[in-house]
């Protein structure tokens, strides 16, 4: 924590999500999602947030952030994805969101994380344009509620995962397999989330931005062909998701995936931002695809570094090559950033490697604001130990341990660690 400075009014906070921590999966009229069908029963408890949420704002304010980042379930208030809200799933969030006014946190609030609800996904999902038109009304439905209170709007969160993990390799919900024939679900979301930022702003809220997942890809030699595979996944995991938002086109190498018509969006797409989310965890390496790979690269491994018990490499450094790189790239079209997400998964209550972590991450932060990137806060990924995704409950992301069996919360070093940070 030494020498670890950051500008007067930076923002420090904690991110969670609906799906990941809420539970409650049948209660109240909320739908399925597509993440229930995936991974059946898996998170109907969760870390059972729907129920416990008094407790989770008291930790927030233990902790002492400035702002508490958490999404909306879908499903929750819209069962079926489209048509009038659920009465009871909006009266949880306005419970939630006035607890942490009256606290004194600024409620940050992701629209969509990955949670469509599954009559939607029957009629296409994201691979149906429609779905970006009934996510707008969703989007409108939520900001006649919350304008007045939710601090920042964030449409989506990281589309990139959506399309690749989602629809190209069927790791996530919905579990599809289509490798590029994917790339109209990452155009039908970059609609979506233009149609919501117009949406949300006819209904009053202010301060929108996006989310999206980056990382360096670095090619595993200096070979010619190795570069070129690290530039086209590249431009699938990175510029696909921040080019369209910011700059209004795709890459070059995108464009023949995109469904007829795609350019006629892009208007639409480019609304203008009041921030942009960075959620960074590791780089990914590339090397040329070989022979049979259908597509135009291999992921490789980063090797040569410590690595979390989630096996992602740790690599500080990255992110500052990441920030740069992305005030190089968009110069005045790069809004202020926010890191949305960054964390890593360590076992135990006695977590020193998480603070090394943070700590180290943290500093490649204020590096890179010397370099001239205007970033004005940072959000742990997560306040909670809670379900990852295709990993069940095994990694450990949080501040506070959950004891699934009882629900009970401890605290972690870290949890100390980042309260006396936000506080200092």
């Amino acid at each position: 924590m030494e020498n670890l400075a950051f500008p007067p009014g930076f923002l420090w906070g904690v991110s969670t999500s609906a799906f990941q921590i809420e539970g409650a999966t049948s209660e109240d009229g909320r739908g399925p999602s597509v993440w229930d069908t995936f991974a059946p029963g898996q998170a109907d408890v969760a870390c059972d947030h729907y129920h416990r949420w008094p407790e989770d704002v008291a930790l927030l304010t233990e902790l002492g952030v400035g702002a508490y980042r958490f999404s909306f379930a879908w499903p929750r208030i819209q069962p079926t994805g489209s048509g009038g809200p659920n009465a009871a799933g909006l009266a949880f969030y306005d419970r939630l969101i006035d607890a942490l006014c009256e606290a004194d946190i600024a409620p940050v609030a992701t629209v969509y994380h990955w949670d469509t609800p599954q009559p939607l996904e029957d009629d296409g999902g994201w691979l149906n344009r429609e779905t970006a038109y009934r996510f707008a009304e969703y989007a409108s439905v939520l900001g006649e509620r919350f304008a007045d209170r939710v601090r920042m709007w964030i449409p989506l969160n990281e589309p990139m995962v959506t399309t690749v993990f989602g629809y190209a390799i069927g790791e996530y919900a919905p579990g599809r397999t289509l490798l590029l024939d994917a790339l109209p679900t990452a155009h039908h979301q970059h609609l979506a989330h233009g149609l919501a930022v117009q949406a949300l702003r006819a209904v009053g809220a202010s301060n929108i931005g996006t989310a999206n997942h980056h990382c360096p890809v670095w090619p595993t030699s200096n070979a010619e062909a190795d570069h070129d595979a690290a530039r086209r996944l590249d431009a699938l995991l990175n510029r696909t998701f921040s080019d369209p938002v910011l700059l209004g086109a795709y890459p070059a190498e995108i464009e023949p995936h995109l469904p007829a018509g795609y350019a006629d969006d892009l208007v639409n797409i480019a609304q203008p931002l009041d921030f942009y989310g960075v959620n960074y965890y590791e780089p990914q390496g590339a090397a040329a695809p070989g022979e049979g790979n259908p597509l135009p690269f291999e992921l490789r491994p980063i090797e040569g570094f410590p690595r979390t018990t989630n096996d992602s490499p740790i690599v500080p450094a990255a992110l500052h090559e990441l920030l740069v790189g992305l005030r190089d790239r968009y110069g005045e079209k790069l809004p202020p950033i926010y890191l949305t997400e960054n964390g890593a998964s360590f076992d135990g209550v006695h977590d020193q490697e998480r603070i090394d972590f943070l700590d180290a991450h943290l500093r490649s932060v204020a590096a890179a604001i010397t370099a001239g990137v205007e970033v004005r806060g940072y959000f742990v990924w997560s306040l909670l130990d809670n379900f990852e995704w295709s990993k069940g409950y095994a990694p450990r992301f949080g501040l506070v341990h959950v004891d699934y069996e009882t629900q009970r919360r401890t605290p972690k070093d870290s949890f100390s660690w980042y309260r006396k940070l936000v506080r200092a």
